[in-house]
């Protein structure tokens, strides 16, 4: 079932007695300490409705079940906290269920939002303070007594929860400190703190974020320690202890170096605590206050109870980064390896040949798209469009693998483009190339009755791909729609089609993968319509502006690579127009050079 409720495991370390309930009421999490209180086990617990597995057994007078229902519903209802409350609920004995046994709770509950904003859930953190009631004789004294002694402990409480939300949403390091600063130091009754993480190319060095509460002078960027050094946040990050500052005499007692962090902090006692996650340490949280302080044993567990609130949301943001520079860094490899095999066009004699290739704007993704031109033995002009599936690493290689072998094949043996292809695939089956590709193979020629009628032939072959655009010289548009033969890599001696039609001057012929045709919530005939809509419009432009200004039309966010190849054939009886640049073969000098 799913609540819409994460972020759990971050607040689920906190030693609190809490419980998560969805928007019906059904437990979804409860924590240890809440097991030990109630005296239940988690999977005696967990999808039940949460008056189910607590009934009510209000006895005259006691209506705590009632009150509590109605509590958590106004949360659900309002988005608000509830006020912490305190309310007498009995609670049947593990042992004897017919057995009620009375307790007495003091509870805060908070709002717990799903990504959307919505309310999702409560949160409800409980104290038993049924034995400190139990000392009082009179149940009015009780009440009056329990109320005044918890309210202290009911607003820490309350503070600590709403910490815990706010730290299950820090998406970095700066936004975690942020909570430290509008939320945690208020809960702890601190005036300022600092969080120092250990550098992850550099272990030896804890980078420090510091809280506006320890003014100016300890607000300088880029503050690294060294983490063996003297001050608190170093030995507590280092040693994975605990240091507790009284005043300004145990401070200085301490290293005489926090005379300056004193004068720059504006505190004199402090408490610098480890941030650890399954025994490894990340760093360290250190808090500090202009007033001495007594650190009674209840605001030493708070603060460490503070502490791994952050260690877990830390050890998320820290994983989440590694993650991403990960995938980062592995999107940059592949798509340096594909770009140096997407090389320069030839340009031979009167046609001009454009090519565009556009990654994914999605770091996480690196596709197989790949176009590529060349000039065969016998001299005819080859143009490839091709996408291997995936996207990844191993589509990129594979992308690579399948470039290179069609351009050796199809130079070598000088056939049509469905001898190519079929041969390819035969090659990709006997040298175990493991890749699964779409792939256009066309091939423009010109004999010398070609030649008098001022007319090219193209001929072209499908495996699987989509069908080439061809824009005519008076802006008429038409997809070259042919049934398909089978994709590269599934079976070798499958037959295969060549296609040919005469092209005259002016025609320009454009070949694409499918990110240029494919989007999210439309279909594939509905990205054609656009293709060879636009392709009318901007048949007019001069080759390079026409492919630019088609990736231009793309919406943003497309999540697949594109690759382009447009050809186009201009007239031979004038000179080669400036538009299409100097005509460039294998083996010339540098065009730029002549």
């Amino acid at each position: 079932m799913r609540h819409g409720l994460d972020g759990w495991a971050a607040f689920a370390a906190v030693p609190l007695a809490a419980a998560l309930l969805d928007a019906d009421l059904l437990l979804v999490e409860v924590t240890d300490a809440f097991c030990a209180i109630t005296g239940r086990r988690p999977e005696d617990l967990r999808g039940r409705r949460l008056f189910d597995a607590f009934p009510s057994a209000d006895a005259a007078g006691a209506d705590g079940g009632t009150r509590y229902e109605a509590a958590l519903r106004e949360v659900l209802a309002t988005g608000e906290p509830g006020p912490a409350r305190l309310l007498q609920y009995a609670i049947a004995s593990r042992d004897d269920p017919a057995r009620f046994e009375e307790r007495w709770w003091s509870s805060a509950l908070h709002p717990v939002r799903a990504a959307d904003g919505t309310v999702a859930g409560v949160l409800s953190v409980v104290i038993d303070v049924t034995e400190s009631l139990h000392a009082q004789t009179a149940a009015e004294e009780r009440l009056q007594s329990a109320t005044l002694a918890q309210q202290a402990a009911d607003r820490r409480l309350s503070g600590l929860a709403d910490v815990a939300l706010a730290l299950v949403r820090a998406e970095t390091v700066d936004e975690l400190t942020a909570v430290v600063t509008d939320r945690g130091l208020s809960v702890l009754g601190a005036d300022g703190g600092a969080v120092a993480v250990r550098v992850p190319d550099d272990p030896d060095v804890l980078e420090v974020t510091t809280t506006s509460g320890f003014g100016a002078r300890a607000q300088r960027g880029d503050v690294r320690l060294p983490l063996r050094g003297p001050l608190p946040a170093c030995v507590a990050a280092a040693t994975g202890r605990r240091v507790l500052l009284a005043d300004r005499d145990a401070s200085l007692r301490f290293t005489p170096q926090m005379e300056q962090a004193m004068a720059a902090t504006g505190s004199q006692a402090f408490a610098s605590v480890p941030l650890v996650v399954a025994e490894r340490a990340l760093g360290s949280l250190t808090v500090g206050w202009r007033a001495p302080q007594t650190f009674a044993p209840r605001d030493v567990g708070l603060i460490d109870a503070f502490a791994a609130q952050c260690a877990q949301a830390l050890d998320r943001i820290l994983e989440r980064d590694a993650e991403r520079a990960s995938a980062t860094s592995a999107r940059r490899m592949s798509e340096a390896l594909q770009r140096s095999l997407l090389t320069d066009p030839p340009q031979p004699d009167h046609l001009q040949i454009v090519v565009r290739y556009q990654p994914a704007v999605d770091d996480a993704q690196v596709g197989g798209d790949w176009y590529d031109a060349f000039i065969t033995r016998t001299g005819a002009t080859s143009v490839v469009i091709g996408d291997v599936a995936g996207h990844d690493r191993d589509a990129a290689a594979a992308m690579g693998q399948v470039r290179n072998l069609l351009r050796g094949i199809g130079y070598a043996i000088g056939q049509p483009p469905a001898a190519v292809l079929s041969e390819l695939d035969r090659a990709l089956r006997d040298l175990a190339v493991p890749a699964l590709a779409t792939c256009l193979l066309a091939q423009l020629h010109q004999d010398a009755a070609d030649l008098g009628a001022g007319r090219r032939v193209l001929v072209w072959s499908s495996a699987g791909h989509p069908p080439p655009l061809l824009l005519r010289p008076d802006g008429r548009a038409e997809l070259l729609r042919t049934e398909p033969d089978l994709l590269l890599g599934l079976e070798p001696e499958t037959g295969r089609a060549d296609h040919e039609l005469a092209l005259e001057d002016g025609t320009t012929v454009l070949l694409y993968t499918d990110g240029l045709v494919e989007r999210r919530r439309t279909s594939l005939d509905e990205g054609l319509a656009w293709l060879a809509g636009a392709g009318a419009r901007l048949a007019g432009l001069p080759l390079d502006e026409l492919c630019d200004a088609l990736l231009a039309e793309l919406p943003d966010g497309v999540d697949d690579d594109v690759a382009l190849v447009a050809v186009r054939v201009h007239p031979q009886d004038r000179p080669r127009p400036a538009e299409a640049g100097p005509e460039a073969l294998p083996g010339d000098e540098d065009p730029d050079l002549r």
